[in-house]
């Protein structure tokens, strides 16, 4: 018979890797919460309007002392606006437009993708076939193509994402649906007399709920990717709302005099996007049975 006694040594391993999975979520987290309290106490905090426009103070450096008396802590860009005021309300922004765009865009997806799974037949051919045909097109230039023809708002960008980013949710909602709606448990509810309004709200939805979270927090990162994108291109939130990728823009031209226009919000954006994309990935680890076996 086989030796299956477990010794230290096997556990090192499994305990270490465990640790720095820990590590890695709780890291995560914290530069998230971090973004989040920035988002909506930075702009109160900080003394300086976002759009005030000092001309004397353009292209200050960062630490330099203002014609005020005040000190600018990331410096000023092309028409003496605070760059930390412009990053905190642009974080806001970006924030914003996310949540909104995944609440959106996620209860699209679902409602289309448990129907799909769930009803079956031409309704779920027609589904899918739309969400082929809109995979088939580069998601980027469906949503400038959108926010061209809509305009450079927030409202527009939040619709015009939420329009792009639906198959997801939609493609994960009927890929959960079509695994749970033939279990025993479902049709041991069916065979009490349960309609399918009844079947859907208390067995299909409840399993929705872990898949589509963690491919919410892996799109978040994604959403504002695309928002930044937007802005960059002045498809996105007007010139009169600060955002990273508005900002970014106004400071490519002064690359070699005023890097910081460019360089920290970009940094800013750097670091929000990889800390969701970690959580997100430690979040899928921990809720996936097949991996927390592992």
């Amino acid at each position: 018979m086989a030796d299956t006694t477990v010794t230290p040594t096997t556990l090192v391993a499994p305990t270490a890797t465990r640790r720095r999975s820990n590590l890695r979520f709780t890291v995560a987290l914290v530069i998230i919460g971090a973004f989040v309290v920035a988002a909506i106490v930075g702009p109160i905090v900080v003394p300086f309007d976002v759009t005030e426009t000092r001309i004397s103070d353009r292209l200050a450096a960062p630490g330099s002392i203002l014609s005020d008396g005040g000190r600018t802590w990331l410096g000023t860009d092309e028409v003496g606006r605070d760059l930390l005021a412009s990053i905190l309300v642009g974080a806001r922004i970006s924030m914003l437009v996310g949540v909104a765009t995944l609440v959106i865009s996620g209860a699209i997806g679902l409602v289309l993708g448990v129907l799909a799974g769930f009803v079956g037949g031409k309704l779920d051919g027609a589904i899918m076939r739309l969400a082929d045909i809109q995979l088939a097109f580069p998601s980027i230039l469906l949503a400038i193509l959108i926010a061209a023809l809509l305009g450079p708002t927030v409202v527009n960008v939040i619709a015009t994402l939420a329009i792009t980013r639906w198959v997801v949710f939609a493609r994960v909602a009927r890929a959960q649906t079509l695994a749970v709606k033939n279990r025993e448990f479902v049709d041991a509810t069916r065979v009490l007399g349960a309609r399918a309004l009844f079947l859907i709200r208390r067995c299909i939805l409840p399993s929705c709920v872990a898949p589509l979270l963690v491919v919410a927090t892996v799109e978040l990162g994604l959403v504002i990717i695309a928002e930044a994108s937007l802005s960059f291109l002045g498809l996105g939130t007007p010139s009169s709302t600060p955002s990273w990728g508005l900002t970014i823009a106004n400071g490519r031209n002064y690359l070699s005099d005023a890097w910081w226009i460019s360089t920290l919000p970009g940094i800013a954006l750097s670091v929000l996007v990889i800390a969701c994309g970690i959580a997100g990935d430690e979040l899928r680890d921990r809720l996936d049975p097949n991996l927390r076996s592992l």
